[in-house]
C-alpha cells in the first residue's frame, strides 16, 4: 500500500497510470479501491484531489506560480474548474493564498501495520451457479452502525400476501429472506451517499415474479460468514473485521456483485444468528 502511494506521490503532476497500481499492489484496481477506502477511510479519487490541492497551496505560497500555471499543472482543464475545487477544499480562492495567515495542508497518508485480528472467524468458501435475486427495493442512505431506518420502513411495506409468494420463489440457501446491497455511491467508506436495497429471496426459478424486482447475479465463488451475537452489533462488527483484517491476509480479494446478508430468528436480539456473503475469486484469477 506504501509503495502504490510512494507511485501516486511521484505523478501527482501528471497522469497516474492505474494498471501499475495493480502491478504494485498484485491487486485489481476494483479490489485496490475497496481497500483503500476501507483503511483510509477516504475515497481514492479524493485522495489524490486532496493532495494535489494541497501541493497546490505551497506551489502558490512559496514557489510564485500563478493560478493559471498551477491549475494545468496539477492536471484541471479550466482555472475556473481548479479555483471552484480549491475553494470548496480550503475555504478561500487560489488567488488569496498569499494573503492569508491561515493556510490547508493534506499530508501524504502512509499505512502502519498493527495488530489486530486473532480471534477466530466462522466461514465457509462455496461456488454458485447464477441466481436470481427478487423482492422489493429501495435506495437508502449508507449507514455503518445500528438499524437503518430506511430499511426498517422497506421491511414493514411488504405485505403478508407479497411474502408468501416472494417465499415461494424460493428454491435455494438459505431459503430464507435476505437482504442485498449494490450499487453503492462513491462515498460509501465516508458513511455518505446512498445505495439499492433489497429485501427478497434467492432462486433459481426464471421467470413469472409479478411487479418484483429481479438482480441477475452471475456464477460467483462466495465468501459466506457466520456470526451470533447482538443484532445487529455483531453482525456490523463482523462485516468490518471481514475486509479490515480477513482480506488482507486471505488469498482472495472482492469481486463486484451484491454483498447479502441473513438474519435468523430475532426473537431473542441478544443472540441473533446471521450470515454475510462477500464474491470473491483468488488473487491474481481473471
Amino acid at each position: 500500500m506504501n509503495e502504490a502511494l510512494d507511485y501516486i506521490e511521484s505523478h501527482l503532476n501528471d497522469e497516474i497510470d492505474y494498471n501499475a497500481l495493480e502491478r504494485i499492489t498484485g491487486t485489481s484496481l476494483y479490489h485496490f479501491r475497496r481497500m483503500f477506502s476501507f483503511l483510509s477511510g477516504m475515497t481514492l479519487g479524493e485522495y489524490v484531489r486532496n493532495r494535489k490541492l494541497s501541493n497546490a497551496t505551497f506551489d502558490l505560497l512559496h514557489e510564485g506560480m500563478s493560478v493559471t500555471e498551477t491549475a494545468f499543472k496539477y492536471g484541471y482543464e479550466s482555472v475556473d474548474g481548479f479555483s471552484r475545487a480549491f475553494r470548496e477544499w480550503s475555504g478561500i480562492s487560489p488567488s488569496e493564498v498569499k494573503k492569508k495567515n491561515m493556510l490547508k495542508a493534506f499530508p501524504k497518508l502512509s499505512f502502519q501495520l498493527t495488530i489486530q485480528g486473532g480471534i477466530n472467524m466462522d466461514y465457509r468458501i462455496e461456488k454458485k451457479e447464477s441466481f436470481k435475486i427478487v423482492g422489493v427495493k429501495k435506495r437508502v442512505p449508507i449507514q455503518f452502525e445500528g438499524e437503518n431506518q430506511e430499511i426498517i420502513k422497506l421491511a414493514k411495506s411488504i405485505t403478508p400476501e407479497q411474502r408468501k409468494r416472494l417465499h415461494s420463489y424460493a428454491n435455494m440457501e438459505p431459503n430464507n429472506i435476505v437482504n442485498a446491497s449494490y450499487n453503492f455511491d462513491n462515498e460509501r467508506m465516508e458513511e455518505k451517499g446512498s445505495l439499492n436495497h433489497m429485501i427478497g429471496f434467492l432462486t433459481t426459478i426464471e421467470s413469472g415474479f409479478d411487479e418484483f424486482e429481479v438482480v441477475e447475479v452471475p456464477a460467483l465463488t462466495w465468501a459466506i460468514f457466520a456470526s451470533k451475537g447482538a443484532f445487529p452489533k455483531i453482525m456490523q462488527e463482523t462485516w468490518g473485521k471481514i475486509v479490515s483484517e480477513w482480506l488482507p491476509s486471505s488469498d482472495y480479494e472482492l469481486v463486484e456483485a451484491p454483498e447479502i446478508s441473513f438474519t435468523g430468528d430475532l426473537s431473542d436480539r441478544n443472540n441473533v444468528y446471521s450470515e454475510i456473503w462477500f464474491a470473491v475469486k483468488k488473487k491474481g484469477e481473471i
